[in-house]
């Protein structure tokens, strides 16, 4: 009988076990979407300076339209991505067309000196900042929600009940490249 009770309390205990892994996983997934939802707030934002500060280049470097229109068109593209994984993608070229356009105040003073420029920069730079912590917090939820499913004796609830991994967000060498303007 004593064997019977021994055996009815380590089941218990193993379902207890097995319930809370399965409710952490279930946490996190949950702020892994509230951290995807911060990090799509955030490009948003990033999205809706754009306009305004390729009006206030325009001003300025009326031959540089190259440049503005490979900006909008590249906005534009991260703007229709679908899952994060293609947003993140896409955000390193939008990114690295905004370096170039950046890039362009150095070769005009007048920009350089524009308040409403300096303005839009500092709200975009506040943004960038935003950007970054929440793509970091997305990323340390995602390893933990990885580590439970690789990570014995976690890893057997989370094949039962089919929790997969999830990719990282990575910065694409092409936000990674220095920028190079000629004029």
């Amino acid at each position: 009988m004593l064997i019977v009770y021994v055996l009815l309390a380590l089941v218990v205990l193993l379902v207890i076990w097995g319930v809370s892994v399965y409710n952490r996983y279930v946490r996190l997934r949950n702020q892994a979407e509230e951290a995807e939802s911060a990090i799509d707030a955030h490009l948003k934002q990033r999205y809706d300076l754009v306009p305004n500060l390729v009006e206030t280049v325009k001003g300025y470097a009326k031959h540089e339209e190259q440049t503005l229109t490979k900006v909008i068109e590249a906005r534009n593209k991260a703007m229709s991505a679908g899952t994060l994984e293609e947003k993140d993608q896409l955000n390193a070229s939008f990114s690295a067309s905004l370096k170039t356009l950046f890039a362009l105040s150095e070769a005009y003073p007048d920009l350089k000196a524009n308040q409403g420029f300096l303005d839009l920069q500092a709200q975009l730079s506040k943004i960038e900042t935003q950007l970054l912590s929440a793509r970091k917090y997305y990323n340390a939820i995602i390893k933990q929600l990885n580590t439970i499913c690789e990570v014995f004796p976690s890893s057997i609830v989370a094949s039962i009940a089919r929790f997969a991994k999830k990719p990282y967000l990575q910065i694409e060498d092409e936000a990674r490249a220095r920028v190079d303007v000629k004029f």
